[in-house]
């Protein structure tokens, strides 16, 4: 199988990239790293001597031997990122949000069929046992019908957080906690329920001085009927991400230790019988469930598999596509203050932008 050249763009996030890398390092090489400075580059590569260091993204671009770009900028600056690197014949993988409309994800997925270079968005959450064990019982059909579920990001960014210029903005962040901050939370609902069919939200600023949300309180309907709710705060006094899944065989729920609290597949998780099902016929299946990689790079060796032509498990357009609409969804709810249908017309004045005029 090749071993795949990988280019980091962006030195925040970025470390953790490098860092997930090193652990399929059999599969991929950072061939280079880019950043604003050489002392922030130097401060991620350490003792590393292997990785290449770069202060301009156009000259990474121009190397042949990269083979993927891994953006990990600022949002704003994700588009015309994943615009160049894929007509430079470079793979891409993009940290969240992909992009910042309807429109541009739309236009993103026409530059990739025209250059042949695939587009990995990121959502490092859906990978590690927890949700492998869940997928396990669904499958198993242990589970049966999905009734209800309920989702809680209660975090805590303060001053701090905020002090980087370009958050907290419109502009800068695209905005706020439902973008940034819970996206990853709502995307899992959808990978183990299916598609949204509507949404109704309250969306309110009350913890910082910032012009994007830091509350939300969400009602969610999904095409299959299940009722899921959401609460959001950057205002709690620890980060604590929980999800709670009743079924009409079992009941699922994450731990949400405050140790986990970005990584939900890799929290302790419950699995409980409802009669019939019993606690012996769950144990059973997941006693053949294997512990694999998780997190960034539980994604990137389904990314490797992917671009190799084996069975995979990557994130796709589609998915990042799903998640867009629904956070364009849930901004028109909250201004409209009415439910919300999904999927998004073409027509919606959203589509192009959820940006407040």
């Amino acid at each position: 199988m090749k071993k795949y050249q990988v280019a980091i763009i962006g030195t925040n996030i970025g470390a953790k990239h490098f860092e997930d890398f090193q652990k399929v390092s059999e599969r991929f090489n950072v061939h280079t790293l880019c950043g604003l400075t050489r002392e922030a580059i130097d401060k991620i590569l350490q003792s590393n001597t292997e990785t290449k260091v770069s202060l301009n993204f156009d000259d990474v671009l121009k190397v042949k031997e990269i083979d993927i770009i891994d953006i990990c900028l600022p949002p704003h600056l994700h588009f015309s990122a994943c615009k160049k690197a894929m007509k430079a014949g470079k793979h891409v993988i993009c940290e969240k949000p992909l992009v910042s409309s309807l429109k541009e994800v739309d236009e993103l997925e026409k530059i990739s069929k025209e250059t042949g270079k695939v587009i990995f968005p990121v959502f490092q959450y859906r990978y590690g046992l927890g949700f492998s064990k869940l997928k396990a019982l669904i499958k198993s059909g242990l589970a049966g019908k999905p009734l209800v579920a309920s989702l809680e990001t209660h975090w805590n960014r303060g001053k701090d957080y905020y002090s980087k210029p370009w958050r907290g903005t419109w502009e800068g962040e695209q905005g706020g906690a439902i973008l940034s901050h819970s996206i990853h939370i709502h995307d899992l609902i959808s990978m183990i329920l299916g598609p949204v069919s509507n949404v109704f939200a309250k969306l309110s600023t009350r913890v910082n001085d910032i012009e994007v949300e830091d509350c939300a309180a969400l009602s969610i309907e999904m095409e299959n009927g299940t009722l899921v709710t959401s609460s959001i705060t950057l205002g709690a006094a620890n980060d604590t991400s929980r999800l709670r899944f009743c079924f009409e065989g079992l009941t699922a729920e994450s731990a949400a230790s405050p140790e986990k609290p970005y990584s939900p597949a890799e929290d302790e998780w419950t699995f409980l019988p409802r009669t019939p099902i019993t606690q012996s016929k769950i144990e059973d299946v997941l006693s053949k469930v294997k512990q694999g990689k998780s997190w960034y790079a539980g994604m990137f060796e389904e990314i490797a598999n992917k671009l190799n032509g084996l069975p995979s498990d990557e994130v796709t357009l589609v998915d990042a596509r799903n998640s867009l609409e629904f956070v364009t969804a849930v901004y028109a709810s909250s201004r409209q203050n009415r439910t919300i249908e999904i999927p998004i017309d073409k027509k919606n004045k959203l589509y192009n932008s959820w940006l407040p005029n």
